[in-house]
């Protein structure tokens, strides 16, 4: 019986402007969504309906702890384009899963754009945690 991958298998890396931000350990989940859109019609003569699919891009989402300042150097560097103080800014998203049976497989997400990125401290016992969502048009699998 195979393994299956779990999420201590998954590794990703923030990336901007071609330089690996930081390698995030600390995630606590991770999600990816490509977003199909389902087109429908109906002709005359037909006794069913037609489909048709529009892809409309990947929204993503991350929750993890603080272990560094990591995080806070990758919300600056969205920040500062979000400002456009640093022009020609591209942030990627690389995830590699490393399967039991020597597969890598690369989730690479392509010039990404945020929403909000909340910072919590739900108490005095509780770690330090960072939300990071967004969407992106382009979304690759590489190493199949």
């Amino acid at each position: 019986m195979a393994q299956r991958i779990k999420g201590q298998e998954i590794e990703v890396r923030l990336i901007v402007a071609g330089v690996v931000q930081s390698t995030l350990t600390d995630i606590r989940s991770f999600e990816v969504t490509p977003k199909l859109e389902k087109l429908e019609e109906q002709y005359l003569g037909e006794t069913t309906m037609r489909y048709d699919e529009i892809f409309n891009g990947v929204d993503f989402s991350m929750d993890l702890h603080l272990e560094d300042s990591a995080a806070f150097r990758f919300m600056n560097s969205v920040l500062d384009r979000a400002r456009r103080r640093v022009p020609g800014t591209k942030i990627n998203i690389k995830a590699r899963l490393n399967f039991a049976n020597g597969q890598t497989p690369i989730v690479m997400m392509e010039d990404c754009f945020f929403e909000d990125i909340p910072l919590a401290f739900g108490g005095r016992s509780d770690y330090g945690q960072i939300t990071i969502s967004g969407s992106c048009s382009n979304f690759t699998v590489l190493g199949l």
